[in-house]
């Protein structure tokens, strides 16, 4: 336990800012979910969901929840093989 107030408010802040980032990565996970099912069945949503993907992980990216290359190469990764699909 804390013992200054400062401190006790930092964790508090850490806590919250803890539950933030789960509910968030959860998200992302589960929509990277739904754009490598979609890409596997060849399906016509793909290009719409990986762009809603790459909207929430740089969202995500930019309020700190994952780490901005890690955004950005799973980003890749999926255009690639939605490129490689429609080719």
């Amino acid at each position: 336990m804390a013992n200054h107030k400062s401190a006790a408010k930092r964790a508090r802040q850490a806590n919250v800012k803890k539950i933030r980032n789960l509910a968030t990565k959860n998200s992302v996970r589960s929509l990277e979910k739904k754009v490598r099912t979609a890409l596997s069945a060849k399906d016509a949503k793909a290009t719409e969901l990986l762009r809603e993907f790459a909207s929430k992980v740089s969202k995500a990216a930019k309020k700190g929840a994952i780490p901005a290359k890690t955004a950005s190469r799973k980003i890749a990764r999926l255009a690639t093989q939605l490129s490689a699909l429609t080719k």
